[in-house]
């Protein structure tokens, strides 16, 4: 996995999942006995990400660590969807140069 949209698409999904465990934690906060979902993220050797969920050892909740995720998640979903939009334009400036 080595194309630059490749790359940009596992980090999309990465950021999804890290987006949808965190909505996940919030609303399940005052549940008893929740387990808060963990998102563990490893690089690629060819680029990319993988992704993968796990639940917390124990029950608890951690708001603040919730809502920081949230942010950051939303800043590396936005951060990869530029890196798409700008290798789309780079492609179409290239192909209308070569037209």
């Amino acid at each position: 996995m080595n194309s630059l949209t490749s790359i940009a698409s596992s980090g999309l999904q990465s950021a999804q999942l890290r987006l949808n465990a965190a909505a996940n934690n919030v609303a399940n906060a005052q549940t008893e006995g929740y387990r808060r979902d963990l998102v563990q993220a490893t690089a690629q050797a060819d680029g990319g990400v993988t992704t993968r969920v796990d639940k917390a050892p124990a029950a608890g909740a951690d708001l603040t660590r919730d809502l920081v995720e949230q942010k950051a998640a939303a800043y590396t979903f936005k951060a990869n969807l530029q890196a798409l939009k700008t290798a789309d334009e780079t492609l179409g400036r290239l192909l209308d140069v070569r037209a």
